[in-house]
């Protein structure tokens, strides 16, 4: 019912119109004028109208209309048919079921209503405190990182030029720390805002529904309050600090956090110096499964993390599915495949991008739409897929007969560098109908595993071969099957046996660290690893993912 307000007086208006309200329905609960009476009355016409004057009406609850009588409303619940009934009911099709009063229901009902939206105004002012705590730990940590890379260029000065490559990963190392640690607490944040905002609107919706004197508004009320119990716990990161040493004439070195680089003179005769980069960071003793991920995946093929909590799989079908770690299925894309997508990986972005081998492209879907990103050459067919941290994509290729494979990175649709062959003029990597995984490891190094071959290859930046490793994992009955690989924010190589069922986990020299082999991985072929360190697992049959922690 509409007021308009002015300095003299409150003006009530009509229900149906503008008009100043000169009667009132007892039975509907409306205000009418003169003229919009017999508008009421004929728009209800199977129902009967109590019309009285404005001022003598009757404040009371508006009970549905019976669906099987007319004229009447239903004021009681049958129990044991769960539906509204009136009073012909009671003597009819519901006759002996046990039935309660309406308006005891509805009064039960308000008073659960009111009951959580106190609660949920509770929580919203404790979100709200988590919000600004989010926002002061951003700023800090933006601080942090911007005093450590004051700090980084600081001693470049004092390093000199021989050690800029020192401090170019150093770099990169911090900005890569940097945004997954931004991109960690403004994830938390945004979902605290989003959390605050939903509750903000239910707590409105409920003090509608509390104003109301609809029956159908309060008896469809459905409750959030379990939801929103669960408030997110705001991470505590640790931030990394900065070291440095020299000793004049023999060693430099600087450390931020756990990783560690060191320019050390190896000889005094020689102008060669040693530069490696060291890692401190431990292996767990047992690696633990923190998460089993059922998915609708047919022969689940690949997997390409999200984030920290999402990942993009794909099987041998069109279909591209991301699903949370919960298992809830968050987007899905029809590939334009004819059979499936070779391989998939995520931009930094997290933009989802795929290879089509038969119409020979590398596509990005942006906004639910697919578009060509690479068309590669004629007879050449792209099949392994990885986005660098510079924003290059590098691309496995072979020829149509199987019997060649390169590795192309490209800048947009650019070809910036190809390899294929050693310094001796041998093929680097063997022809045959596997596909070749490709990674970029953080030292720049190229990642490969080429199951033709039963190898991981690994060369520099500049496509000069650094080492192979084909080794069994101890005990090991089959040869060694290389499949998805990937490496870790300090420069873990991980890679798929499938015939052995488990993951090699090497240094970036290629030492053999361990290998992981009890965590139910059988039937094993996707693998990724998030934001967080984990392993994500995609077992082929089951099409099951495990997420793995093997960190400490």
């Amino acid at each position: 019912m509409a007021t308009v307000t002015s300095q003299a007086q409150e003006l009530i208006t009509c229900d149906l119109c503008v008009k100043p309200v000169q009667q009132f329905c007892n039975s509907c609960q409306v205000g009418l004028c003169e003229d919009c009476i017999n508008k009421h009355v004929k728009s209800l016409k199977s129902m009967k109208h109590d019309i009285v004057p404005f001022t003598t009406r009757t404040v009371q609850l508006v009970f549905p209309q019976c669906t099987s009588h007319s004229h009447q409303r239903c004021e009681a619940h049958c129990q044991q048919c769960d539906v509204p009934v009136c009073i012909k009911c009671l003597t009819g099709q519901h006759k002996g079921h046990v039935f309660e009063d309406m308006d005891k229901i509805i009064a039960l009902k308000r008073e659960k209503i009111k009951q959580e939206t106190e609660e949920i105004e509770g929580i919203i002012l404790k979100t709200t405190t988590q919000d600004s705590d989010t926002e002061n730990k951003i700023s800090q940590s933006l601080a942090q990182y911007a005093d450590l890379q004051k700090q980084t260029n600081d001693h470049r000065n004092q390093w000199h030029l021989e050690v800029d490559n020192i401090f170019n990963k150093m770099e990169s190392l911090i900005q890569s720390l940097r945004d997954d640690h931004i991109t960690t607490l403004k994830s938390c944040q945004s979902k605290l805002r989003s959390q605050n905002s939903s509750m903000t609107q239910t707590v409105q919706e409920n003090k509608e529904i509390l104003k109301s004197n609809k029956v159908s508004y309060v008896n469809n009320y459905q409750s959030k309050l379990k939801e929103y119990r669960n408030i997110l716990l705001i991470p505590d990161l640790s931030l990394p600090s900065l070291q440095t040493n020299t000793v004049k004439g023999r060693e430099l070195s600087i450390e931020l956090g756990e990783n560690k680089a060191t320019l050390t003179q190896t000889s005094l005769s020689s102008l060669t110096d040693e530069v490696s980069f060291l890692s401190v960071k431990e292996l767990l003793e047992e690696v633990k499964v923190i998460a089993n991920i059922p998915t609708n995946a047919k022969q689940l093929q690949k997997v390409a993390c999200v984030g920290s909590d999402k990942a993009w799989i794909s099987g041998t079908d069109k279909m591209i599915t991301c699903v949370d770690i919960h298992g809830a299925v968050q987007d899905t894309v029809t590939s334009t495949c004819n059979r499936f997508p070779n391989d998939i990986t995520v931009t930094r972005q997290g933009e989802l991008i795929y290879s089509d081998i038969a119409n020979r492209t590398v596509n990005i879907v942006r906004d639910g739409k697919t578009e060509t990103l690479i068309t590669t050459p004629r007879d050449w067919h792209p099949s392994g897929l990885f986005c660098t941290r510079s924003g290059d994509i590098l691309v496995s290729m072979s020829t149509t007969d199987d019997s060649h494979v390169k590795i192309v990175r490209y800048q947009g649709q650019r070809v910036t560098q190809e390899i294929d062959k050693d310094e001796h003029g041998d093929p680097i990597y063997q022809g045959g109908e596997y596909a070749v995984n490709v990674v970029e490891n953080n030292n720049g190094d190229i990642v490969a595993s080429d199951v033709n071959a039963y190898t991981v290859v690994v060369v520099d930046r500049t496509g000069k071969v650094r080492f192979r490793y084909n080794d069994k994992p101890p005990g090991g009955k089959e040869l060694f099957a290389p499949g998805q690989i990937v490496t870790d924010f300090i420069g873990h190589i991980i890679v798929v046996d499938s015939f052995n069922n488990c993951l090699h986990i090497l240094d970036q020299n290629g030492q053999f660290l361990r290998c992981v082999d009890n965590c139910g991985i059988e039937d094993l072929i996707g693998l990724s690893v998030d934001n967080e360190g984990r392993l994500w697992v995609g077992l082929c049959d089951s099409g099951e993912m495990k997420v793995i922690e093997y960190l400490k």
